[in-house]
């Protein structure tokens, strides 16, 4: 009998959509040290209809984009809708990887209020990353405090 959840797979697995998978794939291996798991070639041979990468403990599923199924990438979106979240274990090694294999850099690492170690990329293909190292476990109610003492620093610089 089959598990409801395949072998290495969580509840929820991205699916992402990009311009030329192959590409794609390549990178995340050089900028994410990704594993690639499977790989099925699209219509024709041609493209990637269907691939998945392993970057931790965690897949992606991805694509080629293919006209009629209603999902685009953020290249042709112009933008995309969600980041993805990549815990590492020390966040400053992995970002510089990342940038050092052609992603961008967004959001220079730093050390955030609710307890991260942060910074933020774009790569290649239009997907925004966030990479963290988890530095400190901050209590609810503290959290609330730095929070609140964050927005109102954001606040006087909109101002200046």
């Amino acid at each position: 009998m089959a598990k409801p959840i395949p072998e290495g797979c969580h509840s929820i697995t991205p699916y992402v959509m990009v311009k030329d998978a192959a590409a794609a794939i390549e990178f995340y291996k050089r900028a994410f040290g990704a594993e690639e798991v499977e790989r099925m070639p699209g219509p024709g041979g041609k493209g990637v209809m269907h691939a998945e990468i392993k970057i931790g403990d965690s897949r992606i599923m991805l694509s080629d984009e293919f006209p009629g199924t209603g999902c685009s990438s953020p290249q042709t979106l112009g933008g995309t809708t969600c980041q993805l979240f990549l815990y590492v274990p020390d966040v400053d090694s992995a970002y510089q990887q990342a940038v050092s294999a052609g992603a961008t850099a967004t959001m220079p690492v730093a050390d955030m209020f609710w307890g991260d170690r942060y910074g933020k990329l774009s790569d290649p293909f239009g997907h925004q990353w966030g990479l963290a190292t988890h530095i400190e476990d901050v209590s609810h109610g503290e959290l609330k405090k730095r929070a609140e003492e964050f927005f109102a620093q954001m606040a006087k610089r909109k101002t200046a």
